[in-house]
Order: C-alpha cells, then structure tokens, then sequence
C-alpha cells in the first residue's frame, strides 16, 4: 500500500496536483525492523518528496508502545514525512504524549464529530482539542463528516480539514482526477487523500 500511494501521488503532482497522501501504520509495523527503510524506499523510488506524505498512528499504538515507537517517529521525522494521530479521542486519550512524540496532526475521531449538532458536550471535546492543537502548533483534521450542520459547526470552531461523506465517500484511485480536476477549478475547498 504505501508503494502504491506514494507511486500514485507522485504521479498525481507531476500532473500539477500538489496533494499530500496519508497511509495508516498499524502496531505491526513497528515491529519491523526495517520501518524506516521501507518508508525511506516507498519515497525514493515514487519521487514524492518526504513532506508529501502522512503517516497516520492510532493514539493506542503511540501508548503501547512507548520508547520503541518514540524512536521510530523520530527516524521518521528525520527523513521529512509529516506524522498524524488518527481517532484522537478513542484510545487512552493521554495528553503526556503530544509533548513526546513529534506528531505534525490531530485527527479528531468520528465519535466526537457524530455528535455535534445535537450533544454540547461533543462541540465542548471538539473546541477544547482544536484549541490545544493549535496553541502547540498542530493541525486539525475531523474525521467522519457527514452534514452540513457539522461542516459548519467545525468551521466556527476553526478545523483545519475535514474528511469524510460530505467532502467524498471513498473512490478509487482511477477516480481521484476528476476530484483533483475539480479541485483545480476550484469546486472543491480541499482535498485529502487517504491510501486504504
């Protein structure tokens, strides 16, 4: 997968869409001894540049973890790809961690965003993560947006990106250029693309 979507928004930004792609690491990835090299390889032989890719992490790996996967994210860093925490919120939700792991992105989980036309508590979670985020310089991404209510909630509450059925259901990577198309005419505000 990350030889594939690296390959693919290469070839996305020689065309002149300057997309960044985001790739899931799971727990087993940190096992492997050979992590930074892969990544390291996937850039080299794509073109992308390092900074043109996103690689996501549950918070429950981060914790799990600890010091191995610290020192993996710091080799990550060190070749330029930018790190995101994916379902902030779900897993053991500890703060501690933002100041240890050099991570560049919040991505706010589905849960939280579910609710928030309708439970004051989720728009208080929602506010009270943007706000952190952004005072040590993170950017925000929720997940799971579904409604216009929503869309609108989180954009008074200044997130940065959104993803989900509103903005797109998932396609295939044959019919990312028409989005990309429209984004370039501008039809569209934003466009992040997820390797699944």
């Amino acid at each position: 997968v990350l030889s594939e979507a690296t390959r693919q928004a290469a070839q996305w930004r020689r065309e002149g869409h300057p997309v960044r792609i985001a790739v899931n690491l799971s727990a087993k990835h940190f096992e492997q001894r050979d992590l930074l090299e892969m990544v390291a390889h996937a850039l080299n032989e794509s073109g992308l540049p390092p900074d043109a890719l996103e690689l996501e992490i549950t918070e429950s790996v981060l914790m799990a973890r600890g010091d191995s996967v610290l020192a993996a994210l710091k080799a990550l860093k060190q070749l330029g790809v930018r790190l995101a925490v994916d379902d902030f919120g779900t897993g053991y939700s500890s703060l501690a961690y933002l100041r240890h792991f050099t991570v560049d992105v919040l991505k706010i989980d589905r849960t939280f965003v579910r609710g928030l036309a309708c439970e004051e508590v989720d728009v208080a979670i929602v506010r009270a993560v943007i706000d952190l985020a952004h005072a040590i310089g993170l950017q925000v991404v929720a997940e799971g947006v579904e409604t216009q209510g929503q869309r609108k909630i989180l954009a008074h509450l200044r997130c940065d990106l959104l993803q989900g059925y509103l903005i797109s259901r998932p396609v295939p990577s044959s019919d990312v250029e028409r989005l990309l198309q429209a984004r370039s005419n501008k039809t569209l505000p934003a466009l992040s693309l997820l390797a699944a």
